[in-house]
């Protein structure tokens, strides 16, 4: 019975004992996730450029343009968004106060004692984000090698995925081989559709909310952008929270956008969540939005920030795991309940 069964234990192990990794050496964690990350990016190209010149060439020209974007998009950012999020940490506190000073918080003495302790936390996160942000700028030197690894890593997934893929799943039983190396090709196939469409829906989301924000002439356009496009990797959750803190803070600088603004967020969350992501994810992931829910949480509580951004690969994995397993034990079955087996 566990020579039957020797592939879905092994699978299941390896699984659990690559989260106590991650969870044990976030280091680790880091470098395998963002070359992963980079790699379900950037096959696509690769695999294009592949069939005109030899591989390892695609790969490394692919690569090496999308670090020049990055170092450009970086630039830009810094240019633009920093001094502007350095001028909103400041502008917390008063932002804060004039909050607490609404007529209808006045009116709630419950609501206003808690909104102390938020926006103190607030501040507080607010100001920690920042020095750390400006660390990692001044401190980038110490994180070459970590950059280094990344990038080569990156490069050999791109270069030889598939040879891995072929060499883990010839590590199992001759008999097992074809079912695993179809187990990794989903696996991988549904992250690189919920990565491509996730940073997808973060760009749409940044856009139009800076371009709401600048044409209505509010402050921090650009704050507001990137809080909404990140939030949007933390599914569900995040674009509430966005929602949110961004209808609070018009309401401190154009209280007469209030209502402009709450219809503004929830026409744009329906549209995302009801015509954007179906269109671009479809059926793919099917994952009930209550399993989503508890998983951020769940990853929250377990890895803070980072397990809120994994939660959900981390369930796309589960779930190919789940039903590798169930379609294994069905087939296992099928000669115990076929009516022509005799004994």
């Amino acid at each position: 019975m566990f020579a039957k069964r020797q592939t879905s234990i092994i699978l299941v192990t390896a699984f659990v004992a690559l989260l106590s990794t991650f969870w044990l050496y976030p280091a680790f964690a880091f470098i395998f996730f963002i070359s992963l990350l980079l790699q379900l990016l950037l096959v696509g190209p690769v695999n294009l450029l592949s069939k005109k010149i030899p591989r390892g060439l695609s790969a490394g020209i692919i690569l090496f343009v999308f670090l020049l974007i990055i170092f450009a998009f970086a630039t830009v950012v810094s240019v633009s968004f920093i001094p502007t999020f350095s001028s909103f940490i400041m502008d917390l506190p008063a932002v804060a106060a004039k909050i607490q000073n609404m007529q209808l918080i006045q009116d709630m003495p419950t609501i206003n004692s808690s909104l102390d302790d938020i926006w103190g936390e607030l501040t507080s996160m607010g100001s920690k984000l920042l020095r750390e942000s400006l660390q990692i700028i001044l401190s980038t030197f110490n994180k070459i090698i970590d950059f280094v690894i990344i990038v080569f890593v990156t490069f050999y997934l791109l270069k030889d995925g598939r040879g891995i893929l072929h060499f883990v799943s010839n590590l199992f039983p001759r008999k097992d081989k074809v079912r695993v190396f179809r187990l990794f090709t989903a696996v991988l196939h549904s992250l690189q559709i919920y990565i491509r469409s996730q940073l997808l829906m973060c760009c749409i989301t940044g856009i139009v909310v800076y371009g709401y924000f600048t044409l209505m002439d509010v402050k921090y356009a650009s704050v507001f952008a990137v809080l909404s496009g990140v939030c949007e990797f933390v599914p569900v959750l995040g674009p509430t929270v966005a929602s949110i803190f961004g209808i609070m803070l018009t309401a401190t600088d154009a209280p007469y956008l209030i209502l402009q603004t709450t219809c503004f967020y929830l026409i744009m969350t329906q549209i995302n969540h009801n015509i954007v992501y179906p269109n671009i994810v479809g059926k793919s992931l099917d994952i009930h939005p209550v399993t989503t829910i508890l998983g951020v949480v769940l990853g929250g509580e377990i890895l803070g920030t980072a397990g809120m951004f994994l939660a959900v690969p981390c369930i796309v994995v589960v779930k190919h795991l789940i039903l590798d397993v169930y379609k294994n034990e069905k087939r296992l079955k099928k000669p115990l309940n076929n009516p022509s087996v005799t004994s």
